[in-house]
């Protein structure tokens, strides 16, 4: 079947008719804007290359680096929701590569943004949090409702963020360990600023890999971006690569995690009490109560008493007294069915 032609090729045959030119100088036109046919040695395939927005990080590299932060919005998502009482959703809405400039420009003024230092690379990051989020926080960690909260148009105060670097401490500590099964480094916030302009940390041309995440926390919703400098991540992009990133995954539950794992539970707090007895009385009984009334129970004084540790019977123990207060000295573990 002949090509069909389009109506630019249709024109360029019209103005070479029009200026009175031979069939070979219009065939010419034609192939001047027929597109390259792809394996045609005459006519080489070309391809559209940006030098203002280079292609310096593969996909299979960015799909590595969009692994590592969903695995830390999950973490962070967890961290943040126990540390302001309410759920907090956090997930990876995009990663693209972009030069600073047009990341600096993307951002509103002001806004919260932080700079931070990567120990054991070479640069420094950015880390942008949004306003429509940054002030719901800062309303809940207040004691405030989020209800009818209008969000102020003004640079953060000094009181406000010290109230987000709870929330950015703990974003960096969950980088940082996400980030130790690529490469040792260790996240930490060097400066804070509100209008992003003002912070020039690569120049305006340099590619960055942006992150970004969308925050929800209730009827709330903003965004906390990522600012990745490719002179700061380049040491590393040959440990990016699918094949190497699968198999951290394979072997990511090693000693080595179980034993922190294992460290950051012993200081985690749990509910422990211990049953003296228990008995049954009328309401007409529990009314007429006075001090110094005796409660007869089916249990004997020297038997064992339940301790449960969260609602679960754990040991069984004697009373005594220590220092003045009175005290439960383990004897034994306690049968999960053994009534109090």
């Amino acid at each position: 079947m002949a090509d069909v032609l389009d109506q630019a090729e249709v024109d360029a045959l019209l103005s070479a008719v029009d200026a009175g030119i031979g069939s070979e100088a219009a065939d010419d036109a034609v192939n001047r804007v027929r597109p390259r046919r792809r394996g045609d040695p005459r006519h080489p395939e070309v391809k559209t290359y940006d030098f203002k927005r280079p292609e310096r990080v593969s996909k299979d590299q960015m799909r590595s680096l969009e692994a590592i932060h969903e695995g830390f919005a999950r973490n962070f998502g967890a961290s943040l929701s126990a540390f302001l009482r309410t759920i907090v959703e956090v997930r990876v809405a995009t990663i693209e590569q972009l030069t600073y400039s047009e990341f600096i420009h993307s951002l509103p003024n002001p806004t919260c943004f932080n700079l931070l230092n990567a120990h054991g690379l070479e640069g420094q990051l950015c880390l942008e949090i949004s306003p429509l989020i940054v002030y719901p926080i800062i309303d809940r960690l207040l004691g405030g409702s989020n209800a009818e909260l209008f969000i102020p148009q003004r640079p953060l105060t000094a009181i406000e963020w010290r109230l987000v670097k709870k929330i950015t401490d703990r974003a960096l500590t969950h980088m940082t360990e996400v980030w130790a099964n690529l490469v040792k480094v260790e996240f930490s916030l060097a400066e804070t600023e509100s209008n992003p302009h003002l912070v020039q940390i690569v120049a305006p041309n340099e590619v960055v890999v942006v992150v970004g995440l969308e925050l929800k926390m209730g009827t709330r919703a903003g965004t906390m971006t990522l600012c990745l400098p490719f002179n700061v991540v380049e040491p590393i992009m040959g440990k990016l690569a699918t094949q190497s990133w699968l198999a951290y995954q394979r072997k990511a539950s090693t000693g080595k995690q179980r034993e922190r794992l294992a460290t950051q539970l012993k200081a985690a707090e749990v509910g422990l009490r211990v049953f003296l007895a228990g008995t049954r009385i009328t309401v007409d009984d529990l009314l007429h109560l006075q001090p110094g009334d005796i409660l007869p129970t089916a249990k004997p004084a020297k038997s064992d008493l339940i301790v449960q540790v969260e609602d679960r019977s754990k040991f069984a123990g004697r009373l005594y007294q220590y220092k003045g207060m009175r005290a439960i000295r383990i004897t034994r573990m306690a049968d999960p069915d053994e009534s109090l």
